[in-house]
């Protein structure tokens, strides 16, 4: 009973002198870059009882197969060695596909094993196998991942036309991201929207490829229902991506579709002339329809819907146009989709105007005196204006024209424009010649002319008649046979005559204008006045004499007046009450003094001028009375 706790002790004593255990961690796994060098650590530590260190030894494993998960066999589970030693010998193993690709290193934490230039084929488990004999045995397992990004993604779109009628989902556009590890992930985007595989809507169709180099090339393709919304609309795709600690991704460029879909609108317009049409215009009409792809249109009228019109897809032009053209016109489109019949249609009026119809027309045959009533009409289809004219001046307004009381001067030609206010372009006119009828009519008031002229002049006779058929004018002088016709004129409705005679004493002449229908009479008396020889006190040489008379005796008058006065300022002249010379004078403030002058003229005329003079006498008084 007391030996054996005393044989239980001793037997723990002993285990405790040479028991001791190692213990370490390695991570579970290593991301890398494709071509990148790769450090798997394996990190150990030994708990020893007694003072003596135990030696480790260490050694590095790989898996013989990459891709287990594809290889199920024994031979993706054996493990090739490829590195042994300690800190003091290390051997690298022979004949592997690492013996020239990695290093190994020992610290006081224990082993880093490198991987130079990291290959597809380094994605798999290493493990590492610390022995410390007494200590016992370690082992860790890491698994290497190796990445590659893919190249940026590529998107194609359809290039044909997608219907809108179309059942099923067409194909939009294929999206291909090229040698990526590992394999990457597509998604598609409409407007920046992320489309999710919808049933009869959206299909995502997306196929791998190994290549040659052992990464992965995706090709997705797109197939979408398209809608008439989707015109405008923009697809894209994107490329998501493993890398080492993160997830990347890569957008690529937009592209469009063309979304062919029936048209359910049709708009139809007159895109020339501007404004009003009249009829000789070239009128163009245009058709459009919301579409796609645009379609070709069928032109007809209302009133004949079964008889195409000439067109060029989607314009008609109709040239020089006239009243009949005028009318609704419509244009189909031509669309296979169509299943409704959709139209345009617009209503086009051709203005007219046609030309004037003159009352009386072309000439009217009037007696002078007489009314005439003449009217000008056009036929149009718009509000006319008419204004009628006569040698370029306007004579009236409206569609008649009231003459009344006609005289020559009212003959001529009458001409009528008539115009649409609205369409200034539209324009008509007729003319009316209006004669006048009637015997001659002298111009002027005056039935009798008197003249008196110098015997010896030449005087010239001027007499203008009116009258249609135009008067012929013939002359009678009694008097005088000395006398010619200088000028002569004739005209539809005027004759002029004009003579020249010399006059020798008085003189009596006749203007006689006669035609078919009467006769008119002006009657000239000329006075002769005979030649004046003698001298005249009037003339301009007996008014110079008076001229002169009038000025000497201006200045005798004032030598008189200056003596005087000397002779009073030196006494000459008594002064004084009882014997003071008293110059006689009136009671006026002013004196008068007259001089006569006569001359006797020849036994003609006589005349006497008599030329007043009037001076001013003051009514002070001399030095002598103050």
């Amino acid at each position: 009973m007391t030996l054996q706790p005393v044989a239980f002790i001793l037997l723990f004593l002993h285990a405790w002198t040479v028991w001791a255990r190692v213990v370490g961690t390695a991570p579970e796994s290593v991301e890398v870059y494709l071509g990148d060098s790769a450090e798997i650590p394996c990190q150990y530590n030994i708990t020893e009882i007694n003072s003596e260190p135990s030696r480790i030894f260490i050694q590095w494993f790989v898996r013989s197969s990459p891709y287990p998960s594809i290889q199920n066999d024994q031979e993706s589970s054996k493990r090739i060695r490829i590195f042994y030693g300690d800190d003091q010998n290390s051997h690298v193993d022979n004949n592997t596909e690492y013996s020239s690709r990695i290093q190994v290193a020992f610290d006081q934490q224990g082993t880093l094993l490198s991987i130079q230039e990291v290959q597809l084929s380094d994605e798999r488990e290493f493990f590492c196998t610390v022995n410390a004999l007494e200590a016992g045995q370690l082992n860790t397992r890491t698994q290497l991942r190796v990445f590659a990004p893919p190249e940026a993604p590529i998107i194609k779109g359809v290039q044909t036309g997608i219907s809108v009628t179309n059942e099923m989902p067409s194909k939009v556009a294929t999206c291909e991201a090229r040698n990526g590890f590992p394999k990457p992930n597509i998604t598609w985007y409409r407007n920046n929207m992320a489309l999710v595989p919808t049933a009869g809507r959206v299909n995502v169709w997306t196929d791998d490829t190994l290549e040659s180099s052992k990464l992965y090339s995706m090709l997705s393709t797109l197939e979408y229902k398209v809608q008439k919304e989707d015109k405008d609309a923009n697809f894209s795709c994107e490329v998501s991506f493993f890398v080492p600690g993160a997830i990347r991704t890569i957008e690529s460029s937009n592209v469009g579709v063309s979304v062919h879909y029936p048209t359910t609108m049709v708009e139809l317009w007159r895109e020339s002339p501007q404004g009003l049409v009249k009829e000789g215009d070239t009128v163009e009409l245009r058709c459009h329809g919301d579409g796609n792809p645009p379609p070709t249109f069928i032109f007809s009228r209302e009133q004949d819907p079964n008889v195409d019109l000439e067109a060029q897809s989607s314009v008609l032009v109709l040239q020089a146009v006239s009243r009949k053209d005028s009318g609704i016109y419509q244009c189909r489109p031509l669309d296979i989709d169509t299943r409704q019949q959709v139209k345009g249609e617009m209503q086009l009026k051709v203005h007219y105007l046609d030309p004037a119809v003159l009352v009386p027309a072309e000439s009217e045959d009037l007696v002078r005196g007489e009314d005439l009533t003449a009217t000008c009409n056009a036929l149009s289809s718009l509000k006319t204006s008419t204004i009628w004219h006569k040698d370029g001046k306007m004579v009236g307004r409206g569609n008649t024209l009231h003459l009344q009381d006609v005289t020559y001067e009212m003959a001529g030609e009458y001409v009528c424009d008539v115009t649409a206010p609205s369409l200034p372009s539209l324009h008509t006119s007729g003319s009316v010649h209006i004669v006048v009828n009637g015997g001659p009519q002298l111009v002027g008031e005056e039935q009798e002319v008197q003249l008196e002229e110098t015997v010896g002049r030449m005087v010239n006779l001027s007499c203008e008649a009116r009258g249609h058929p135009a008067p012929s004018i013939t002359w009678i002088f009694v008097g005088s046979q000395s006398w010619q016709v200088v000028a002569s004129k004739s005209s539809e409705h005027v004759t002029r005559s004009v003579v020249s005679v010399a006059v020798a004493s008085d003189i009596s002449a006749l203007c006689n204008a006669s035609n078919d229908l009467g006769a008119d009479v002006r009657a000239f008396s000329i006075k002769a006045v005979p030649l004046i020889t003698s001298s005249n006190p009037f003339s301009p040489e007996g008014n110079g004499v008076i001229i002169v008379v009038i000025i000497l005796c201006l200045l005798l008058l004032a030598i008189l007046g200056s003596v005087l006065y000397f002779l009073h300022k030196k006494g000459k002249i008594p002064c004084g009450r009882s014997g003071k010379q008293d110059i006689s004078k009136e009671k006026t403030a002013k004196d008068d003094i007259v001089v006569e002058m006569k001359s006797e003229a020849k036994s003609e005329a006589k005349s006497e001028d008599v030329v007043l003079l009037k001076a001013v006498n003051g009514d002070k008084n001399g030095p002598s009375e103050q």
